[in-house]
């Protein structure tokens, strides 16, 4: 055992193996679920070597092509009642509108990433918005709704494919201390789309009719195009991903099977209630047609708030806390009547749905560092299949018995989603932090 060195005589220098490790403490980093790795060298912040600004336009244009797109994919919300009577189908039917392009995105979402081999993936997102763009301006001339289910067919795989390759982009935009931030930015495009997107397309709906609205979308989409060819640097994949790997991913992943568990319930509760926002409103509320647009715009800016709030904290978490507030939000719009608990309680539906797109993409991230385009595509598919399977829960629910009964069912799945939240993910982690804590090994 070497002793101090004594003043004014050089000390030795310590020898490789000498050095104590430190036990584990709080400043460690985060335990997470089984199979949620983070190896050496993962893609995680490395940021492309691009000059900070340039990361940052880039995560905007990226940003920017989630708004068209999920624009694109809601916009039937507020316009179902208009477009139904024009063409004769009703509300629930009207609803195959989010229910077809959810199906498509659900399967392309795993698909595209694996077709697209090795090509680079900014030419890709290109080629998806400009597809997106041509559908709804088909959508805008359709002649029946069979041809505008055709178009919204166009729009799913739009949304699949170029989520499932934007939504882990952040990480070689920006340095990896940005990385919450900027999958944040990306994903505010989803609540944006219902504070701009959704309104204007219901306000555009109103004033011109709904083919104005379908037009408008496909002329924004063609500036996206622009601002993704302008602002995208080459994008060429890291990684080829398989088609085994897919479905190796889920099978030896159980952080990345939960997260795909959860995201279904809540995607599914969210959509059975959300695609029949209007006539609950109407008939739980009593809010007249003319204020819907309005309303929608309050629900998007809580979104919003509630994307950032939840962008750099902890996604189990965080889900725990979202899925709850919907089961508890959900249940009482379907049976407290008035305007002003219809208002407030919309608000409120909007500043916690708000958080989960970002927080099943961090959750995502988190448990496949080594393989976030694979692991995102396979929480995209299962996002948009529960978006179709939400809208046509509610579409049943909706035409068999009543406008309430969508938020009832939806606020069902909530509470099944936040128990799942808790049991695989939540609980486990805090019994993990409890073994470090007490010096047990984990």
């Amino acid at each position: 055992m070497t002793s101090a060195a004594a003043p004014g005589n050089p000390a030795p220098p310590p020898e490789p193996t000498a050095r104590p490790t430190s036990p584990p403490s709080a400043a460690s980093p985060p335990v997470s679920l089984p199979g949620a790795r983070s190896e050496p060298g993962s893609a995680l912040g490395s940021g492309g070597g691009l000059a900070p600004w340039k990361g940052w336009a880039a995560v905007c244009a990226v940003a920017l092509g989630i708004f068209c797109l999920i624009t694109s994919e809601l916009l039937p919300v507020g316009l179902l009642t208009p477009v139904g009577t024009d063409l004769g189908v009703s509300d629930g039917t009207a609803g195959l509108m989010v229910t077809v392009p959810g199906l498509v995105a659900g399967c392309c979402a795993p698909l595209v990433p694996v077709g697209a081999g090795r090509l680079d993936r900014r030419l890709v997102l290109c080629v998806l918005i400009a597809l997106m763009a041509a559908a709804n301006l088909a959508a805008a001339l359709a002649p029946n709704f069979a041809v505008v289910l055709a178009a919204r067919l166009l729009v799913g795989v739009s949304v699949g494919g170029f989520w499932a390759i934007a939504g882990g982009l952040a990480v070689r935009l920006v340095p990896g201390r940005h990385v919450g931030r900027a999958t944040a930015l990306v994903f505010s495009g989803v609540p944006t789309a219902s504070v701009l997107g959704v309104p204007a397309g219901t306000l555009l709906g109103e004033l011109g009719g709904w083919r104005t609205a379908f037009a408008a979308v496909g002329a924004f989409g063609l500036v996206t195009l622009t601002a993704l060819l302008l602002l995208l640097p080459p994008l060429p994949p890291t990684r080829h991903i398989t088609f085994p790997e897919l479905p190796a991913l889920l099978r030896e992943n159980p952080a990345v099977r939960a997260g795909v568990i959860v995201t279904f319930l809540v995607v599914t509760g969210q959509f059975a209630a959300y695609t029949f926002v209007r006539p609950i409103l109407r008939d739980v509320s009593g809010i007249d047609a003319a204020y819907v647009s309005t309303l929608l715009l309050g629900y998007g800016v809580a979104g919003v708030a509630g994307n950032f709030l939840a962008g750099t904290r902890d996604a189990y978490r965080t889900l725990l806390v979202v899925s709850s507030s919907l089961a508890v939000i959900l249940a009482l719009i379907a049976v407290l009547p008035g305007p002003v608990a219809g208002t407030t309680l919309l608000l409120a539906w909007g500043l916690a749905y708000g958080g989960v797109s970002v927080s099943v993409q961090g959750w995502m991230i988190k448990a496949s560092p080594d393989a976030p385009e694979a692991a995102s595509s396979l929480m995209v598919a299962m996002f948009n299949l529960a978006i179709a399977a939400g809208a046509l829960f509610g579409g049943l629910a909706v035409d068999g018995i009543s406008a309430p009964a969508a938020p009832l069912g939806g606020a069902a799945l909530m509470l099944v989603a936040a128990c799942t939240v808790w049991a695989t993910a939540v609980r486990r982690t805090d019994r993990r932090d409890d073994k470090v804590d007490t010096g047990h090994p984990a």
